[in-house]
């Protein structure tokens, strides 16, 4: 920023107090963002709410006055929390965007990038919580981003007015996939064993996901109704494991929320009417995962008990993760004909520390909705959780073998497989 004129001279603009909501993951209208934390020195202390965050705008170190929320830690917002800054909304990302459609979170100013393609506005990448948030907002600053791809579905409503348009000078985030290591290939021969053809996939971000959809090249008729996409979608697509033939609605269409990749994605997604970014009231929807054919929702975790319950946010008291929309999916795929939901993880952290623990310390997926949990171990490939009643881990009804030693390093290496 030094040695330009800021794209917005946001003194004047910004309240004390205000709720400042921006765009998330790779839908931060960046310009705005940098812009907005290079003033707030100056300006009035305000609170801003930010999702995943990928880019490097908020440092541990940036905007001192400023106070950060989020309903979870993913990517860089992990800086923030390590230094005490991020408060996090224990709530379902699905509920989290509903809250904004029902004003129970009430935004003042509002930082959104779109696209424009022919006079029309869109989203972009991201059909979350920011439309909605706009809606009630008493500014709302537009980053017009001429590499952002148009995309449909998230067109952006002519009711909800826009007060300032910006340029971007900067790209679009991009997210680059991990590469893939032994472990993550291990479990994605086991999860792969539960995705029969004609499945439709939900699943989330990092090196497991990626791995079990590259496992799947060799698959028929797949269909994508997730809470995002990625550049493994487009292999998929183009290598014609993904069809979206079989899924029951949304024939021949790729659903998402978000569209976290890189550039290739984005060329993949512009323009193109066989994708379609929707608000999370139908990506999350019970009553739209319900209809769907064999919903397989892939969903990770930072730990597991013993008697099936997931935790996904905490570790030794800490916020790492994110309730997220893992419970939606796991309960979407259960009421899914043929549906199945997956809980897909390595068994041991990477500082030794097992993941499979004998009680959990948040349950972020409760025992009872649980039907699946693949690690790297074991033969058949999965756990199967769902019919197991209330007995002893050692049950072999419930798919768990006995312990074989003290929760700590490495412990029960073959309980959850």
């Amino acid at each position: 920023m030094s040695g330009q004129t800021p794209p917005v001279d946001f003194s004047g603009l910004i309240r004390d107090g205000d709720l400042v909501v921006c765009g998330q993951a790779t839908a931060e209208p960046v310009t705005l963002t940098e812009a907005l934390m290079a003033q707030a020195g100056d300006l009035p202390p305000f609170r801003m709410m930010v999702g995943p965050v990928f880019s490097e705008t908020f440092s541990a170190s940036c905007a001192p006055g400023v106070s950060f929320l989020s309903y979870g830690v993913i990517g860089n917002a992990r800086r923030l929390a390590k230094a005490g800054r991020l408060d996090v909304i224990p709530s379902n990302y699905s509920a989290f965007c509903a809250d904004f459609a029902s004003r129970r979170h009430k935004s003042d100013v509002v930082l959104v990038q779109l696209a424009e393609s022919e006079g029309r506005l869109s989203a972009s990448l991201s059909n979350d919580y920011v439309i909605d948030a706009a809606r009630g907002a008493r500014l709302v600053i537009a980053e017009i981003n001429p590499e952002a791809p148009f995309t449909f579905g998230a067109e952006w409503p002519q009711d909800v007015p826009i007060h300032m348009r910006v340029a971007a000078r900067r790209s679009p985030v991009e997210l680059t996939s991990p590469p893939l290591d032994d472990i993550s290939r291990r479990i994605a021969a086991h999860a792969a064993v539960l995705i029969a053809d004609g499945s439709t996939l939900q699943f989330g971000v990092g090196r497991v996901p990626d791995a079990i959809l590259s496992s799947l090249s060799h698959a028929r008729n797949l269909g994508i109704h997730s809470g995002l996409i990625n550049d493994a979608v487009v292999d998929l697509i183009e290598r014609g494991a993904v069809t979206n033939a079989e899924k029951g609605i949304d024939h021949g269409i790729t659903v998402t929320n978000q569209v976290i990749g890189t550039k290739r994605l984005y060329r993949f997604v512009n323009e193109n009417k066989a994708v379609s970014v929707q608000p999370t009231s139908y990506t999350h929807g019970q009553n739209v995962l319900a209809r769907i054919n064999r919903l397989v929702a892939i969903n990770s975790a930072l730990q597991v008990g013993l008697d099936g319950s997931v935790n996904s946010e905490t570790l030794n008291g800490v916020a790492i993760g994110a309730i997220g929309g893992q419970l939606d999916f796991v309960r979407g795929a259960k009421a899914s004909a043929g549906g199945r939901a997956i809980i897909a993880l390595p068994a041991t952290a990477s500082d030794g520390a097992s993941r499979i623990a004998a009680h959990v310390e948040t349950v972020t997926t409760p025992r009872a909705d649980v039907d699946a949990i693949v690690t790297e171990w074991g033969g058949s490939g999965a756990a199967r959780l769902r019919p197991c009643r209330a007995r002893a881990p050692h049950d072999r009804d419930c798919g768990a073998r006995a312990p074989r030693r003290a929760v700590g390093a490495a412990a029960y290496p073959h309980a959850l497989v």
